[in-house]
């Protein structure tokens, strides 16, 4: 079976150390939607590794990591991004036989690749919006239009040369108009593409096939999802939302397998909320010590960008609306640690719509929080390893939290550390 591992917030839970830290328990982790938009930050042994593309099980020697076909790939920071585990390369670019990662990475020959062009029409939108959506400038959106309008470039079209320069052409021309002296070269597109065509070869398959296989084999699947369910382009806080999608049905479209395949789905939330760019943000603690406080203990700031992220305190209406979308069968809640020495701890329970108190997540979210006041918790849970050595008041508010949203918090970590996380 698979287990799947995703967001049901605005992302940056802390997916990356929970799927680091189980990583070792199974022999494919996968990353099925999503590109170099994500970020993943994992500590190990006081090292910080961040990773964007790169599944999160490439830190495991026993693990065969996915990138599936609901990816969309920038080659060129894949490149990078795979030098830091890689040994050496030949006089030509091509990868070493010796490379650690060949027969250990598989990128799927159907993602969709970010061309130089996706990206300047990402800065390009953003500039013209009335109100920004806040992307990461990254290209994601516009090489997901591009999939979408069936003018998309896929991996496997880097080994038909003649027919890849001829969409690649098409494209060029077809953008033309929005992106006047954009300084594009055909040629150089092609020449920088045939070079990683060669570069990524012995790493490209069918990967839907593969991980088929590896279900009939009985192997153990990690499914890895990036951003968060909030974010999500069909359910999300439209249109300050993402481009793929980042609910439990992205890990079924993004790599080809169904839902019996499917076993635990493992929602991961942070002990408070936090937002990267626009789109309503009702818990928001907005120009307030207290945001302020939860943003500098949490080093509240963006893996892929460097932004600040916005703070607030946890919204359990979205919570609940979340574990309900994905199906959730367990929760991991993160940075418990980050509401050390709080006085006191809110949690949204009920919104205030339109003069109306409303339990369930609107359309447009424009709502007042109501809160629930919890008492805090003197001293620091840090490193913490077992439930019962928790402050009472740290047990309460994860006990409340778990009735509330009608899930198991079966994980619950302490600091950023790969080991201190309870299970429970």
């Amino acid at each position: 079976m698979a287990d799947v591992i995703l967001g049901i917030q605005w992302g940056d839970e802390g997916k990356g150390k929970i799927v680091d830290n189980l990583a070792s328990k199974f022999e494919y982790v996968v990353r099925y939607q999503g590109g170099n938009n994500a970020g993943h930050t994992i500590v190990v042994d006081g090292k910080t590794y961040t990773l964007h593309l790169l599944p999160s099980g490439i830190l495991y020697k026993n693990c065969k990591n996915v990138l599936a076909n609901g990816v969309v790939i920038d080659l060129g920071e894949l490149d990078m991004e795979m030098n830091q585990f890689e040994e050496s390369f030949d006089s030509k670019g091509d990868i070493a036989e010796k490379s650690p990662l060949v027969g250990r990475l598989f990128i799927s020959n159907k993602a969709h690749i970010i061309l130089p062009y996706h990206i300047l029409l990402d800065n390009a939108n953003e500039k013209n919006r009335t109100k920004a959506i806040g992307t990461t400038g990254k290209g994601i959106g516009p090489a997901y239009a591009d999939k979408i309008s069936r003018c998309g470039i896929q991996i496997g079209d880097l080994y038909r040369l003649e027919s890849l320069r001829s969409k690649i052409k098409a494209n060029l021309d077809s953008i033309s108009s929005r992106l006047p002296n954009n300084n594009l070269n055909l040629d150089s597109i092609m020449a920088e593409l045939s070079g990683f065509a060669a570069r990524f070869k012995p790493f490209i398959t069918d990967t839907t096939l593969l991980l088929w296989d590896a279900q009939k084999q009985g192997k153990k699947i990690l499914l890895e999802g990036a951003q968060g369910s909030m974010l999500d382009i069909d359910h999300g806080t439209y249109p300050f939302v993402t481009s793929s999608t980042t609910s439990i049905a992205g890990a079924l479209s993004g790599t080809g397998l169904n839902t019996s395949d499917i076993g635990e789905v493992i929602g991961v939330a942070k002990a408070y909320c936090t937002r990267v760019g626009n789109g309503e943000f009702p818990t928001e603690l907005l120009e307030n010590e207290l945001g302020e406080k939860l943003q500098e203990k949490g080093h509240e700031f963006g893996a892929t960008t460097g932004r600040p992220r916005r703070c607030g305190w946890l919204d359990l209406v979205a919570l609940r609306h979340a574990v309900r979308l994905n199906g959730c069968t367990k929760l991991a809640l993160m940075k418990i640690d980050v509401l050390d020495n709080f006085e006191y701890i809110n949690a949204c329970v009920k919104y205030r719509y339109h003069n109306e108190e409303i339990e369930y997540v609107p359309d447009d979210l424009d709502v007042d929080p109501i809160y629930k006041e919890f008492v805090g918790w003197a001293g620091s849970v840090r490193g913490i390893r077992k439930f019962d050595d928790l402050p009472p008041e740290a047990q309460n508010y994860i006990n409340f939290i778990e009735d509330f949203v009608g899930c198991k918090i079966a994980y619950i970590s302490t600091s950023p550390e790969r080991e201190d996380l309870i299970a429970r």
